[in-house]
């Protein structure tokens, strides 16, 4: 299979943005990482592209998926053929919000 162009608007510590980097690993996917914490003009552009403020927001191959967990992004891209099925595990959960520990540490990097 072709790979698919990715962009990934990812927080730096977020449960979300960890299944989408784990979703992307597991299918050896090579993507663009935006860390909307560390560069706030990342996340002026993920707002303008998505037209919303919640992350992660991924575009694959022009098309966003705004506020996608890594569950939504693996099932996208198995629906429109982009992956097949893989044997792999991820050793992180693909749908898990942000620990108090996460929100802490991203409240220290702004």
């Amino acid at each position: 299979m072709q790979k698919p162009e990715i962009t990934a608007y990812l927080k730096t510590h977020c449960g979300w943005s960890r299944g989408v980097r784990a979703v992307f690993e597991k299918h050896d996917l090579p993507y663009t990482e935006k860390d909307i914490i560390q560069n706030p003009d990342f996340r002026f552009e993920m707002e303008q592209l998505s037209g919303q403020p919640l992350s992660p927001c991924v575009v694959i191959d022009g098309t966003m998926l705004a506020d996608i967990s890594g569950e939504e992004v693996e099932a996208y891209m198995l629906e429109h053929g982009i992956v097949g099925q893989s044997p792999k595990a991820t050793d992180v959960p693909l749908n898990a919000p942000c620990s108090d520990e996460e929100h802490a540490a991203m409240v220290r990097l702004k």
